[in-house]
């Protein structure tokens, strides 16, 4: 077994997108930033309507208990639904100051919930949106997921260019779909890091480098987001998010997390879920043991709190 890995000190202050939009509205004053993110929250505000204990999740924010988020990245093009490409899960616990993240390979091969067959993890989303996808991580991990924050990755080029592009260290040189990406730190507009994030077949470590990549431009966009230089542009910035994020936490459950929950940001740890890949009836699939997904439920379980041996 392979030991966890903390992340680097880069991604240390990272527990996701929502957090970016928390950390500049707790930052940046004047009626008119604030009506722009009161506007954004509106439009990204998307509840889960078989999820009811809405007023008992934000009363457990404000009583500072363990929450955990599904982090949805959607790669959602004109006329095609898209597949969650990227599928992050955050355990976040203000007791121990810490936050737990597990990235499921999109290959996963698990019970899709509401189609009554395995697939591959990310085809919940195809099947059947958020909810089906909140569902089949929840079946996989045997644990409720309290919010969702999905990002539509081709609208994402949109946030890239409004904060001015972003800089990003390349670990390795490739080309792809005409642009060259050399390595060492590089510049990159909306349209050049969505094909930055989007590359998997040319590296390495396959999906988990365009994981780690994914990461990175996110953590790119929340430094210039949140730099002095980007006041000035705070009413475009929450105009792009809103129009290519949507999640389930409420205006009040921001201000909350941000309040609350902001020392949590600061440790946290990144879980890998081992997984040996097969091809059955001529489809890859990654194929995650009893025993391994057994070891990364207590793992997560424990950061939250829960009774392992009491389902949800």
């Amino acid at each position: 077994m392979r030991r966890k890995k903390r992340l680097r000190p880069k991604w240390r202050n990272i527990i996701g997108l929502f957090l970016f939009i928390m950390l500049i509205v707790g930052g940046l004053y004047g009626f008119t930033v604030y009506n722009s993110f009161n506007k954004a929250v509106a439009t990204m505000h998307e509840p889960l309507e078989d999820k009811p204990n809405k007023v008992k999740q934000t009363e457990a924010l404000k009583k500072k208990e363990p929450f955990s988020v599904l982090m949805l990245g959607v790669d959602e093009r004109e006329g095609d639904k898209g597949r969650s490409d990227t599928m992050i899960v955050l355990t976040v616990n203000p007791n121990n100051n810490s936050v737990k993240m597990l990235s499921i390979p999109r290959d996963t091969r698990t019970e899709i919930v509401g189609k009554g067959k395995e697939d591959k993890i990310n085809h919940a989303y195809a099947f059947g949106g958020v909810s089906m996808a909140v569902d089949t991580v929840e079946k996989f991990l045997d644990f409720p997921i309290d919010y969702y924050v999905k990002i539509n990755m081709e609208g994402f080029k949109d946030i890239v260019d409004t904060v001015g592009g972003i800089n990003v260290d390349n670990d390795f040189a490739f080309t792809m779909e005409g642009v060259d990406f050399p390595t060492g730190q590089i510049h990159l507009n909306g349209d050049e890091a969505l094909t930055f994030i989007r590359m998997r077949y040319d590296d390495p470590n396959g999906d988990f480098g365009r994981q780690e990549r994914q990461r990175q431009v996110i953590q790119a966009v929340i430094k210039e987001g949140a730099s002095l230089s980007s006041l000035s542009k705070a009413p475009d910035i929450f105009h792009a998010i809103g129009s290519n994020v949507k999640t389930n936490l409420t205006f009040e459950e921001m201000i909350s997390i941000q309040k609350n929950y902001k020392e949590a940001g600061r440790n946290i740890e990144q879980l890998v879920l081992h997984s040996e890949g097969k091809m059955i009836n001529n489809i890859y699939y990654g194929l995650v043991t009893i025993a391994e997904q057994q070891r990364v439920q207590d793992e997560l379980k424990s950061q939250l709190e829960m009774n392992m041996e009491t389902d949800f």
